[in-house]
């Protein structure tokens, strides 16, 4: 299949990479540095790594469909479903947090800058060469024969 998204910047790949890097580790700073219990930073640990892996997941199925690749409609609703359980959870958390505005604020931007760096990177990634080859998924259909 002929990649259809030929267009590559480096300025964005860097960026994107860069906001990607720079989100999960603000974010992580944060949490290390945080006067919470363990298990309130496992929590918000948790929900970070639930975010990034929905959204990469979710951009990605999104990208297979508009693509023609075929994909299943209960993995689309499931990488949905999480993405959006991600960020309730981060809502709902922050927003019953026994912390101040200014560092509820912080762990926001830091994570919805982090889901935007993987949207990107995982973009990036994939306009850069990466391609479905039909070898692949000849590859796949002979083990089901």
């Amino acid at each position: 299949m002929e990649n259809k998204h030929a267009t590559y910047s480096p300025a964005f790949h860097l960026i994107s990479w860069i906001a990607l890097i720079g989100g999960i580790v603000t974010y992580l700073v944060g949490l290390w540095n945080a006067d919470m219990q363990l298990n309130e930073k496992g929590y918000y640990f948790a929900v970070l790594v639930l975010g990034l892996f929905s959204a990469a997941s979710y951009q990605k199925t999104v990208r297979d469909k508009y693509e023609g690749i075929p994909t299943t409609p209960i993995y689309y609703i499931t990488c949905l479903a999480a993405f959006i359980i991600a960020v309730a959870l981060l809502v709902i958390g922050l927003w019953n947090a026994t912390l101040l505005l200014n560092e509820k604020g912080f762990y926001g931007l830091a994570f919805f800058l982090s889901l935007f760096g993987t949207v990107a990177v995982q973009k990036n990634i994939r306009d850069s060469g990466f391609e479905h080859p039909k070898e692949t998924l000849a590859v796949a259909d002979d083990f089901t024969e």
